[in-house]
């Protein structure tokens, strides 16, 4: 086995509603249970969490209180350049899913299927083994 398939990452979900958290989480565990994860309910948690957990891949909602997904994408990778983000809605009008991708985010719809978050979390795995063999 190659040295790679060992690597764990650490994900950072944020999220003003905790049903949708443990969602993901349960869906995460699923697909990468070795993963470290943290959460954060708004964005000046999530910033804190940026900070101090550094986190390389991020879930982040469109909709919250006070800063919305697609303003925390900018302050994240203003900490962190390179994580990977992907910003969760159900939102699916196409001037929310442009937004988030001229942010540099990956756009998912809620409800969040296990194929759409494996197809995002392989693509956030392949770019930061990608940035790090540079």
């Amino acid at each position: 086995m190659a040295q790679e398939e060992f690597v764990t990452h650490k994900l950072m979900i944020v999220d003003d509603s905790k049903l949708a958290r443990m969602a993901i989480i349960k869906v995460l565990d699923a697909l990468h249970p070795e993963w470290s994860r943290v959460e954060a309910a708004n964005a000046d948690e999530a910033l804190r969490l940026v900070r101090e957990q550094v986190p390389d891949i991020a879930l982040l909602d469109y909709n919250m209180p006070g800063k919305d997904g697609l303003a925390l994408v900018d302050a994240v990778r203003q900490l962190n350049p390179d994580i990977s983000v992907a910003v969760i809605s159900a939102n699916r009008q196409v001037e929310v899913i442009n937004r988030a991708r001229a942010a540099g985010a990956t756009f998912l719809a809620k409800p969040l299927t296990t194929e759409a978050l494996q197809e995002f979390l392989a693509s956030a795995v392949k770019q930061q083994r990608e940035r790090a063999s540079r």
